[in-house]
């Protein structure tokens, strides 16, 4: 087999990365209204059954006290970007307290999110595939149940950031030599607002593609019949880029102020949540990566060699064999089904499909550049799409690496996906791989996600960190909490926690929750006036002392020690020397189901009356 010439025909010159798509049909029209609903409705479903207090309440108390009108990283610590925090804050201005609402806007931006990855997804097979479109439609359907919110159906920064990267790709996939100024501009300025839902996702994805945009420049310069772009569309999607950073620069320094900004998202986050470089390579220390990359290598070297083409009995047992080596990975990751009898284990094969991908990607990816370089094909956006999803993706892994992070990237796992099967089929002069090999891969792969990402979701595998084994849902007695539901006791000690603070706590008086896993503002309307919300080592910059000391500077009446944790392993930091220390200035006054209450002794000497 003659690997140069491989090469050379992986992407032929004359085919276009991306085909155009046909105008909008009835078709379309169904297919995105069944791809909403069903995303929708199963986050709607998981907000019915399931939530998991540590992480929501973070989210819903942060967003209260920006509604409250403070101004995070000026008037308290937040270690994240603000975007999903000032999102929420709005509904809770616009729409008062109510967690429905909350839930509400997670189903709209869980099945938009599943809308732009059926467009990304049929945009890259279109013209490069067999029916293209019942294929893009079918493998992006497993997003109903590995949607962006579907696995994490409550607010969340990943999510909200996933959705805004969707968006980015989206438009960066339709830009052609030909695009408007106003187009290119507009792209570049929708490659900002991911920076400031997730800084590790948003910052690799617009560095990746102002540098790929800058090197196209200088390509169009030295190497112009290389390049499937102009220098005036990449000059405007740049400027859009500069003007929509520098309008969300001056707004931070006007408001938040610049150096509190990039202290509290990059010094403190970098030190409390960067991982080492051998940490992100254990992505790929992968046991199934071993077998599996070299079983689809194999497959597609088969499916080139020139024993492949001298009959047709010898063909199509020579494209047989390539299939099945093609389809093992996924084979075996439906079989999990049947091999291990508990959810983790089922959880970790599906999980484990992703450095395979990741691995094919990065290698096509290579093989597009050595083509422009050998000048058998041009290069352009469809490769910044590319490249620029790979970044995205490698950013978020930085945060949880493999196992944790992926419960929002699963619609860019589709792009993937849909772009390896593209090239799969385009590639070669064999009928068979577009008319069968590819269209057959590309179910087994929409069959795999659906019935494994279904398991997946619906075993709550990914939330396996807190306790939700408690039997069936309970909800809460809360009107703001209308919508929310989880198992265990846990709403209802809430409740009982809620109706002695009414009862016992004057509205005014300033209140200490450890380690801060309820939504006690949100829920109560109380203000917000410790700086720390959520007692974790990602968020909670204080030292015992330093927490004694913010204690008496905000003058803390109350504390509350939650524990009867939802969570299973308690993560606030020096959490029994904090205690010890404020134990020491404060008096027990009450024990409640899950929570024991103390008043501050400074302030009242003497027990006061609380309820019995």
């Amino acid at each position: 087999m003659d690997i140069k010439n491989w090469i050379r025909r992986t992407l032929p010159a004359a085919s276009p990365a991306t085909g155009s798509l046909a105008p909008w049909q009835l078709r379309d029209s169904l297919a995105a209204l069944t791809l909403f609903a069903a995303t929708a409705a199963v986050v709607l479903w998981q907000n019915a059954h399931v939530a998991v207090l540590w992480d929501l309440s973070y989210v819903l108390d942060t967003a209260t006290r920006i509604a409250q009108s403070q101004i995070p990283y000026r008037d308290f610590p937040l270690p994240h970007p603000p975007l999903t925090f000032l999102l929420q804050a709005a509904i809770i201005r616009l729409t008062s307290r109510v967690y429905f609402h909350h839930a509400l806007y997670c189903a709209i931006a869980g099945g938009l999110g599943s809308l732009l990855a059926w467009r990304i997804t049929l945009r890259t097979l279109a013209g490069r595939i067999h029916g293209a479109w019942p294929l893009a439609f079918g493998l992006t359907a497993p997003v109903a149940a590995l949607g962006l919110y579907c696995i994490f159906p409550f607010p969340s920064y990943d999510c909200d950031t996933l959705l805004t990267v969707l968006f980015a790709l989206w438009l960066l996939q339709r830009l052609t030599p030909t695009s408007s100024l106003l187009t290119a501009a507009l792209t570049g300025a929708a490659l900002v607002p991911p920076l400031f839902g997730k800084q590790n996702i948003g910052l690799p994805l617009l560095a990746v593609v102002v540098l790929l945009v800058v090197a196209l420049l200088v390509a169009c310069r030295w190497m112009p019949a290389r390049v499937q772009a102009s220098p005036r569309v990449l000059l405007a999607l740049l400027a859009g880029a500069a003007a929509a950073l520098a309008v969300a620069v001056a707004l931070l320094a006007a408001t938040a102020g610049l150096g509190n900004y990039l202290h509290w998202t990059i010094v403190f986050a970098s030190q409390r949540r960067l991982p080492g470089l051998s940490q992100m390579l254990e992505v790929y220390a992968c046991p199934f990566l071993c077998w599996a990359l070299p079983s689809v290598l194999t497959g597609l070297l088969l499916l080139r060699s020139p024993h492949a083409r001298r009959n047709w009995a010898q063909t199509r047992t020579v494209q047989a064999m390539a299939l099945a080596l093609l389809a093992a990975p996924w084979l075996f990751t439906l079989a999990s089904l049947f091999l291990y009898e508990d959810a983790d284990s089922r959880g970790d094969a599906l999980v484990a499909l992703w450095p395979l991908v990741l691995v094919l990607a990065a290698l096509l990816v290579a093989v597009r550049l050595l083509a422009a370089l050998r000048g058998s094909r041009s290069i352009g956006f469809s490769l910044v799409t590319l490249v620029a999803a790979l970044a995205a993706i490698h950013g978020t892994l930085m945060s949880q690496q493999l196992w944790g992070s992926t419960y929002a990237l699963w619609p860019l796992f589709l792009y993937l996906c849909a772009e390896l099967l593209a090239t799969l089929a385009e590639d070669g002069p064999e009928p068979a791989l577009s008319g069968w090999i590819a269209p057959t891969l590309a179910g087994l792969v929409a069959l795999t996600l659906a019935v494994c990402g279904s398991f997946y979701t619906a075993s709550e595998e990914r939330l396996s960190y807190a306790n939700l084994d408690g039997g069936p849902p309970n909800t809460s007695e809360q009107p703001s909490l209308s919508g929310l539901a989880t198992p265990g006791a846990y709403l209802a000690n809430f409740d009982e926690l809620v109706a002695f603070a009414n009862a016992a706590i004057p509205q005014n008086d300033v209140v200490l929750l450890l380690p801060g896993e309820d939504p006690f503002y949100f829920a109560t309307g109380r203000k917000v006036a410790f700086p720390v919300l959520l007692f974790d080592p990602a968020t909670d910059p204080y030292s015992p002392e330093q927490t004694l000391e913010q204690v008496h500077q905000q003058h803390v009446h109350w504390l509350i020690v939650k524990h009867e944790l939802q969570i299973k392993e308690n993560p606030m930091p020096d959490h029994d020397a904090t205690l010890h220390l404020l134990q020491r200035e404060f008096f027990p006054v009450a024990q409640l189901r899950g929570y024991d209450v103390y008043h501050f002794v400074g302030a009242h000497p003497h027990q006061p009356a609380h309820p019995q």
